[in-house]
Protein backbone atom coordinates (compact mmCIF):
# COMPACT_ATOMS: atom_id res chain seq x y z
CA UNK A 1 0.00 0.00 0.00
CA UNK A 2 0.84 3.44 0.64
CA UNK A 3 1.11 6.76 2.27
CA UNK A 4 -1.38 9.36 2.56
CA UNK A 5 -0.34 11.97 -0.32
CA UNK A 6 -0.29 15.51 0.25
CA UNK A 7 -4.29 15.60 -0.40
CA UNK A 8 -5.29 13.12 2.40
CA UNK A 9 -6.11 10.89 -0.42
CA UNK A 10 -4.78 7.41 0.74
CA UNK A 11 -6.26 5.46 -2.60
CA UNK A 12 -4.42 4.46 -5.74
CA UNK A 13 -6.02 5.81 -8.82
CA UNK A 14 -7.50 4.08 -11.52
CA UNK A 15 -7.74 4.88 -15.31
CA UNK A 16 -10.10 2.93 -17.31
CA UNK A 17 -9.63 1.96 -20.72
CA UNK A 18 -12.40 -0.24 -22.83
CA UNK A 19 -14.52 -0.14 -20.21
CA UNK A 20 -17.48 -1.58 -20.56
CA UNK A 21 -19.84 -2.14 -17.56
CA UNK A 22 -17.34 -1.97 -15.10
CA UNK A 23 -16.33 -5.57 -14.50
CA UNK A 24 -12.85 -5.26 -14.62
CA UNK A 25 -12.75 -2.30 -12.10
CA UNK A 26 -14.61 -4.01 -9.40
CA UNK A 27 -11.71 -6.22 -9.18
CA UNK A 28 -9.16 -4.15 -9.54
CA UNK A 29 -10.76 -1.62 -7.33
CA UNK A 30 -10.91 -4.56 -4.67
CA UNK A 31 -7.85 -6.16 -4.81
CA UNK A 32 -6.13 -2.97 -4.70
CA UNK A 33 -8.00 -0.91 -2.47
CA UNK A 34 -7.98 1.63 -5.34
CA UNK A 35 -10.43 3.92 -6.81
CA UNK A 36 -11.44 4.65 -10.51
CA UNK A 37 -10.52 7.94 -11.81
CA UNK A 38 -11.78 8.52 -15.10
CA UNK A 39 -12.72 5.90 -17.84
CA UNK A 40 -13.19 5.74 -21.21
CA UNK A 41 -16.43 4.30 -23.25
CA UNK A 42 -17.34 4.85 -26.67
CA UNK A 43 -20.98 3.13 -26.86
CA UNK A 44 -22.59 5.55 -25.09
CA UNK A 45 -25.02 3.20 -23.86
CA UNK A 46 -22.45 1.05 -22.00
CA UNK A 47 -21.10 4.30 -20.40
CA UNK A 48 -24.41 5.39 -18.90
CA UNK A 49 -24.86 2.13 -17.45
CA UNK A 50 -21.39 2.68 -15.75
CA UNK A 51 -21.82 5.92 -15.19
CA UNK A 52 -24.94 4.86 -12.84
CA UNK A 53 -22.47 2.91 -10.37
CA UNK A 54 -19.81 5.56 -10.83
CA UNK A 55 -21.65 8.86 -10.45
CA UNK A 56 -18.49 10.91 -9.52
CA UNK A 57 -16.03 9.31 -12.48
CA UNK A 58 -16.08 11.47 -15.98
CA UNK A 59 -15.84 10.04 -19.26
CA UNK A 60 -13.00 10.53 -21.83
CA UNK A 61 -14.70 9.32 -24.26
CA UNK A 62 -13.17 7.62 -27.62
CA UNK A 63 -9.87 6.32 -27.05
CA UNK A 64 -8.16 7.41 -30.65
CA UNK A 65 -9.01 11.06 -30.47
CA UNK A 66 -7.37 11.54 -26.61
CA UNK A 67 -4.30 13.85 -25.92
CA UNK A 68 -2.88 11.80 -23.08
CA UNK A 69 -1.02 15.44 -22.39
CA UNK A 70 -4.04 16.37 -20.87
CA UNK A 71 -5.07 13.23 -19.19
CA UNK A 72 -5.08 13.17 -15.39
CA UNK A 73 -1.98 10.44 -13.89
CA UNK A 74 -3.00 7.08 -12.49
CA UNK A 75 -1.44 4.67 -10.43
CA UNK A 76 -2.86 1.50 -11.94
CA UNK A 77 -4.02 2.01 -15.83
CA UNK A 78 -6.56 -0.78 -16.71
CA UNK A 79 -8.13 -2.44 -19.78
CA UNK A 80 -9.96 -5.37 -22.02
CA UNK A 81 -9.55 -3.98 -25.40
CA UNK A 82 -11.78 -5.60 -27.98
CA UNK A 83 -10.93 -9.06 -28.50
CA UNK A 84 -13.04 -9.50 -31.84
CA UNK A 85 -9.86 -10.24 -34.03
CA UNK A 86 -8.14 -12.92 -31.83
CA UNK A 87 -10.94 -14.49 -30.16
CA UNK A 88 -11.71 -18.57 -31.53
CA UNK A 89 -15.03 -17.39 -32.83
CA UNK A 90 -13.76 -14.07 -34.68
CA UNK A 91 -12.44 -13.81 -38.13
CA UNK A 92 -8.70 -14.39 -36.13
CA UNK A 93 -7.12 -11.31 -38.46
CA UNK A 94 -5.36 -10.94 -34.93
CA UNK A 95 -3.49 -8.16 -33.26
CA UNK A 96 -2.81 -5.85 -36.25
CA UNK A 97 -3.18 -1.91 -38.10
CA UNK A 98 -6.21 -1.09 -38.83
CA UNK A 99 -8.39 -3.91 -36.70
CA UNK A 100 -10.48 -3.60 -33.50
CA UNK A 101 -8.34 -5.65 -31.22
CA UNK A 102 -5.80 -3.39 -32.64
CA UNK A 103 -6.60 -0.56 -30.28
CA UNK A 104 -4.06 -2.48 -27.93
CA UNK A 105 -1.41 0.13 -29.44
CA UNK A 106 -3.82 3.31 -28.40
CA UNK A 107 -3.52 1.53 -24.74
CA UNK A 108 0.25 1.19 -25.14
CA UNK A 109 0.41 4.72 -26.09
CA UNK A 110 -1.64 5.95 -23.03
CA UNK A 111 1.14 3.82 -21.11
CA UNK A 112 3.63 5.34 -22.62
CA UNK A 113 2.61 9.24 -21.64
CA UNK A 114 1.01 8.40 -18.41
CA UNK A 115 3.32 6.17 -16.77
CA UNK A 116 1.44 4.39 -14.42
CA UNK A 117 2.89 2.06 -11.79
CA UNK A 118 0.93 -1.12 -12.29
CA UNK A 119 -1.30 -1.89 -15.74
CA UNK A 120 -3.73 -4.93 -15.87
CA UNK A 121 -5.22 -6.51 -19.34
CA UNK A 122 -7.52 -8.50 -19.55
CA UNK A 123 -8.38 -10.73 -22.85
CA UNK A 124 -9.95 -13.61 -24.23
CA UNK A 125 -8.45 -17.02 -24.82
CA UNK A 126 -7.59 -16.05 -28.56
CA UNK A 127 -4.62 -13.39 -27.56
CA UNK A 128 -2.38 -17.04 -26.75
CA UNK A 129 -3.01 -18.13 -30.67
CA UNK A 130 -3.87 -15.29 -32.87
CA UNK A 131 -1.28 -13.91 -34.83
CA UNK A 132 0.35 -10.45 -34.16
CA UNK A 133 1.29 -8.07 -37.38
CA UNK A 134 2.77 -4.74 -36.55
CA UNK A 135 4.65 -2.28 -39.42
CA UNK A 136 8.10 -2.51 -40.35
CA UNK A 137 10.33 -0.29 -38.56
CA UNK A 138 11.59 3.32 -40.39
CA UNK A 139 15.30 1.60 -42.01
CA UNK A 140 14.40 -1.90 -40.86
CA UNK A 141 16.66 -4.31 -43.36
CA UNK A 142 15.28 -7.49 -43.12
CA UNK A 143 17.75 -8.87 -45.42
CA UNK A 144 20.75 -8.51 -43.41
CA UNK A 145 19.16 -10.16 -40.05
CA UNK A 146 20.80 -13.77 -40.06
CA UNK A 147 24.04 -14.34 -42.34
CA UNK A 148 23.98 -17.75 -43.56
CA UNK A 149 26.93 -18.52 -40.88
CA UNK A 150 25.25 -17.38 -38.35
CA UNK A 151 24.92 -21.26 -37.03
CA UNK A 152 27.10 -24.02 -38.59
CA UNK A 153 26.40 -25.38 -41.90
CA UNK A 154 23.66 -22.41 -41.57
CA UNK A 155 21.17 -24.60 -40.14
CA UNK A 156 20.92 -26.34 -36.73
CA UNK A 157 23.05 -27.29 -34.39
CA UNK A 158 22.51 -30.47 -31.91
CA UNK A 159 18.42 -29.60 -32.83
CA UNK A 160 18.51 -25.94 -32.10
CA UNK A 161 15.89 -24.86 -34.69
CA UNK A 162 17.12 -22.25 -37.69
CA UNK A 163 16.66 -18.28 -36.33
CA UNK A 164 15.83 -17.39 -40.05
CA UNK A 165 13.94 -14.04 -38.85
CA UNK A 166 16.47 -13.55 -35.54
CA UNK A 167 13.59 -12.96 -33.04
CA UNK A 168 14.00 -9.94 -31.11
CA UNK A 169 15.44 -7.46 -33.42
CA UNK A 170 12.46 -7.25 -35.84
CA UNK A 171 8.96 -5.61 -35.24
CA UNK A 172 7.30 -7.56 -38.19
CA UNK A 173 8.62 -10.94 -36.89
CA UNK A 174 5.97 -13.86 -36.52
CA UNK A 175 4.13 -13.06 -33.11
CA UNK A 176 1.27 -14.23 -31.35
CA UNK A 177 -0.82 -11.39 -29.99
CA UNK A 178 0.01 -12.09 -26.32
CA UNK A 179 3.40 -12.21 -27.52
CA UNK A 180 3.45 -8.82 -28.77
CA UNK A 181 1.34 -7.46 -26.32
CA UNK A 182 3.99 -8.69 -23.17
CA UNK A 183 6.76 -7.55 -25.35
CA UNK A 184 5.20 -4.08 -25.66
CA UNK A 185 4.77 -3.61 -22.02
CA UNK A 186 8.69 -4.74 -21.55
CA UNK A 187 9.60 -2.12 -24.12
CA UNK A 188 7.24 0.14 -21.57
CA UNK A 189 9.62 -0.54 -18.82
CA UNK A 190 7.38 -3.02 -17.51
CA UNK A 191 7.66 -6.47 -15.91
CA UNK A 192 4.45 -8.70 -16.20
CA UNK A 193 3.03 -11.43 -15.32
CA UNK A 194 -0.15 -13.27 -16.78
CA UNK A 195 -2.45 -16.25 -16.15
CA UNK A 196 -5.06 -17.83 -17.77
CA UNK A 197 -8.23 -19.32 -16.11
CA UNK A 198 -11.55 -20.67 -16.79
CA UNK A 199 -14.44 -18.99 -14.72
CA UNK A 200 -15.36 -22.22 -13.11
CA UNK A 201 -12.25 -21.55 -11.60
CA UNK A 202 -13.72 -19.59 -8.87
CA UNK A 203 -17.50 -21.69 -9.00
CA UNK A 204 -19.17 -20.35 -11.83
CA UNK A 205 -20.90 -22.40 -14.23
CA UNK A 206 -19.87 -22.09 -17.20
CA UNK A 207 -16.23 -22.03 -18.15
CA UNK A 208 -15.90 -18.61 -19.90
CA UNK A 209 -11.58 -18.62 -20.04
CA UNK A 210 -9.68 -15.45 -19.65
CA UNK A 211 -6.23 -14.36 -20.10
CA UNK A 212 -5.24 -11.84 -17.12
CA UNK A 213 -2.26 -10.09 -17.15
CA UNK A 214 -0.48 -7.92 -14.50
CA UNK A 215 2.86 -5.53 -15.09
CA UNK A 216 4.16 -3.09 -12.85
CA UNK A 217 7.03 -0.93 -13.42
CA UNK A 218 10.61 -1.91 -13.21
CA UNK A 219 12.27 1.48 -12.98
CA UNK A 220 11.74 4.64 -10.95
CA UNK A 221 9.83 7.89 -12.58
CA UNK A 222 12.27 10.02 -13.66
CA UNK A 223 11.78 13.11 -15.13
CA UNK A 224 15.31 13.13 -16.67
CA UNK A 225 14.79 10.12 -18.31
CA UNK A 226 14.90 10.95 -22.49
CA UNK A 227 13.58 7.74 -23.93
CA UNK A 228 10.22 8.48 -23.14
CA UNK A 229 8.78 11.81 -22.69
CA UNK A 230 6.53 12.92 -20.04
CA UNK A 231 5.27 15.88 -19.13
CA UNK A 232 7.17 16.61 -15.84
CA UNK A 233 6.52 15.17 -12.38
CA UNK A 234 2.88 14.50 -12.75
CA UNK A 235 2.76 13.51 -9.14
CA UNK A 236 4.21 16.17 -6.96
CA UNK A 237 2.25 16.22 -4.36
CA UNK A 238 2.56 12.72 -3.74
CA UNK A 239 5.12 11.51 -0.38
CA UNK A 240 8.46 9.96 -1.23
CA UNK A 241 7.20 7.03 0.53
CA UNK A 242 3.90 6.16 -0.71
CA UNK A 243 4.91 2.21 -1.62
CA UNK A 244 6.76 2.01 0.85
CA UNK A 245 4.03 0.65 3.55
CA UNK A 246 2.67 -3.06 3.73
CA UNK A 247 -0.36 -3.80 5.02
CA UNK A 248 -2.04 -6.89 5.36
CA UNK A 249 -4.89 -7.32 3.04
CA UNK A 250 -7.24 -8.20 6.03
CA UNK A 251 -6.79 -4.47 7.30
CA UNK A 252 -7.87 -2.58 4.56
CA UNK A 253 -11.10 -0.93 4.24
CA UNK A 254 -13.64 -1.60 1.41
CA UNK A 255 -15.71 0.30 -0.30
CA UNK A 256 -19.39 -0.49 -0.85
CA UNK A 257 -19.04 -1.15 -4.34
CA UNK A 258 -16.69 -3.57 -3.58
CA UNK A 259 -17.30 -5.22 -0.38
CA UNK A 260 -19.99 -8.15 -1.92
CA UNK A 261 -16.51 -9.68 -3.76
CA UNK A 262 -15.21 -10.15 -0.51
CA UNK A 263 -18.18 -12.48 0.40
CA UNK A 264 -18.09 -14.24 -2.36
CA UNK A 265 -14.26 -14.76 -2.35
CA UNK A 266 -14.91 -16.19 1.31
CA UNK A 267 -17.78 -19.02 0.29
CA UNK A 268 -15.17 -20.35 -2.66
CA UNK A 269 -14.56 -23.84 -2.40
CA UNK A 270 -17.45 -24.45 0.15
CA UNK A 271 -18.92 -27.76 -0.22
CA UNK A 272 -22.51 -27.41 -1.51
CA UNK A 273 -25.16 -30.12 -1.81
CA UNK A 274 -28.06 -29.27 -3.99
CA UNK A 275 -31.60 -29.64 -2.42
CA UNK A 276 -34.48 -31.82 -3.90
CA UNK A 277 -36.33 -28.85 -5.77
CA UNK A 278 -32.74 -27.73 -7.53
CA UNK A 279 -32.47 -30.95 -8.43
CA UNK A 280 -36.00 -31.12 -9.73
CA UNK A 281 -35.58 -27.81 -11.69
CA UNK A 282 -32.38 -27.86 -13.25
CA UNK A 283 -31.66 -31.89 -13.65
CA UNK A 284 -27.84 -32.40 -14.24
CA UNK A 285 -27.12 -28.89 -13.76
CA UNK A 286 -28.18 -28.72 -10.30
CA UNK A 287 -24.43 -29.24 -8.80
CA UNK A 288 -23.16 -26.11 -10.13
CA UNK A 289 -26.09 -23.89 -10.35
CA UNK A 290 -26.56 -24.63 -6.50
CA UNK A 291 -23.03 -23.91 -5.92
CA UNK A 292 -23.18 -20.32 -7.95
CA UNK A 293 -26.17 -19.92 -5.87
CA UNK A 294 -24.09 -20.09 -2.58
CA UNK A 295 -21.38 -18.11 -3.70
CA UNK A 296 -22.97 -15.07 -5.33
CA UNK A 297 -25.67 -15.42 -2.45
CA UNK A 298 -29.12 -15.15 -4.71
CA UNK A 299 -30.86 -17.83 -6.56
CA UNK A 300 -30.36 -18.19 -10.11
CA UNK A 301 -33.26 -16.75 -12.29
CA UNK A 302 -35.40 -17.95 -14.61
CA UNK A 303 -32.70 -18.78 -17.85
CA UNK A 304 -35.16 -17.99 -20.70
CA UNK A 305 -37.55 -15.44 -21.90
CA UNK A 306 -40.42 -16.70 -24.32
CA UNK A 307 -42.72 -15.53 -26.56
CA UNK A 308 -44.38 -16.90 -29.84
CA UNK A 309 -42.85 -15.20 -31.94
CA UNK A 310 -39.06 -15.55 -31.88
CA UNK A 311 -39.56 -18.69 -29.09
CA UNK A 312 -37.15 -19.00 -25.45
CA UNK A 313 -33.88 -16.56 -26.08
CA UNK A 314 -31.44 -15.98 -23.00
CA UNK A 315 -32.84 -14.09 -20.05
CA UNK A 316 -30.49 -10.77 -19.80
CA UNK A 317 -30.78 -11.29 -15.43
CA UNK A 318 -29.99 -15.08 -15.77
CA UNK A 319 -27.04 -14.11 -17.55
CA UNK A 320 -25.90 -11.13 -14.87
CA UNK A 321 -26.08 -14.14 -12.44
CA UNK A 322 -23.79 -16.56 -14.43
CA UNK A 323 -21.52 -13.15 -14.43
CA UNK A 324 -21.30 -12.62 -11.04
CA UNK A 325 -22.90 -9.21 -10.73
CA UNK A 326 -25.48 -7.98 -8.10
CA UNK A 327 -28.78 -8.21 -9.32
CA UNK A 328 -29.84 -5.23 -12.03
CA UNK A 329 -26.11 -3.86 -12.08
CA UNK A 330 -26.88 -4.01 -16.22
CA UNK A 331 -30.67 -4.66 -16.36
CA UNK A 332 -31.93 -2.49 -14.41
CA UNK A 333 -31.93 0.09 -16.37
CA UNK A 334 -34.63 1.19 -19.23
CA UNK A 335 -32.14 2.72 -21.72
CA UNK A 336 -31.30 -0.72 -22.92
CA UNK A 337 -33.36 -3.04 -25.01
CA UNK A 338 -32.96 -7.35 -24.21
CA UNK A 339 -30.52 -7.52 -26.96
CA UNK A 340 -27.96 -4.68 -25.98
CA UNK A 341 -28.19 -5.95 -22.25
CA UNK A 342 -26.92 -9.33 -23.47
CA UNK A 343 -24.00 -8.13 -25.55
CA UNK A 344 -23.02 -5.76 -23.12
CA UNK A 345 -22.68 -8.94 -20.53
CA UNK A 346 -21.15 -10.90 -23.14
CA UNK A 347 -18.51 -8.38 -23.91
CA UNK A 348 -18.18 -7.95 -19.84
CA UNK A 349 -15.80 -9.13 -17.19
CA UNK A 350 -16.72 -11.50 -14.54
CA UNK A 351 -15.55 -9.69 -11.34
CA UNK A 352 -14.63 -13.16 -9.09
CA UNK A 353 -12.46 -14.07 -11.63
CA UNK A 354 -10.45 -11.08 -12.42
CA UNK A 355 -10.49 -10.85 -8.76
CA UNK A 356 -8.47 -14.57 -8.10
CA UNK A 357 -6.45 -13.75 -11.26
CA UNK A 358 -5.28 -10.51 -9.80
CA UNK A 359 -4.76 -11.93 -6.13
CA UNK A 360 -2.34 -14.54 -7.88
CA UNK A 361 -0.24 -12.89 -10.00
CA UNK A 362 -0.03 -9.75 -6.59
CA UNK A 363 1.44 -12.81 -4.93
CA UNK A 364 4.27 -13.66 -7.94
CA UNK A 365 7.81 -13.13 -6.10
CA UNK A 366 8.85 -10.92 -9.52
CA UNK A 367 5.45 -8.91 -9.25
CA UNK A 368 4.74 -7.48 -5.55
CA UNK A 369 1.29 -7.12 -4.62
CA UNK A 370 -0.29 -3.99 -3.30
CA UNK A 371 -0.17 -4.98 -0.12
CA UNK A 372 3.34 -6.78 -0.04
CA UNK A 373 6.83 -4.92 0.41
CA UNK A 374 8.93 -4.06 -2.36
Amino acid sequence: MHDLDASGDSELKIGSLFTGYGGLDLAVEHVFNAKTAWFSELNEPVARVFSRHWPETSNLGDITTLDWSHVEPVDILIGGFPCQDVSTVGKRAGLAPGTRSGLWAHMAAAIDALQPEWVVIENVRGLLSSPATRPAAEGDDHDRRDPGDATPDGATLRGMEPDPWHLGDNATRPLRALGAVLGDLADLRLDARWIGLPASHVGAPHQRFRIFALARRTVPHSTSDGLIARRGDSRSGASETRDDRAVAPDHRLRAPRTGWLTEQEGRIGDAVVPDRWTVQRWGRYADAIARWEHITGRAAPAPALLNDADGPRPAPAFVEWLMGLPTGWVTDTDDLTFSQQITMLGNGVLPLQATSALATLTRCESVPGPSSPD
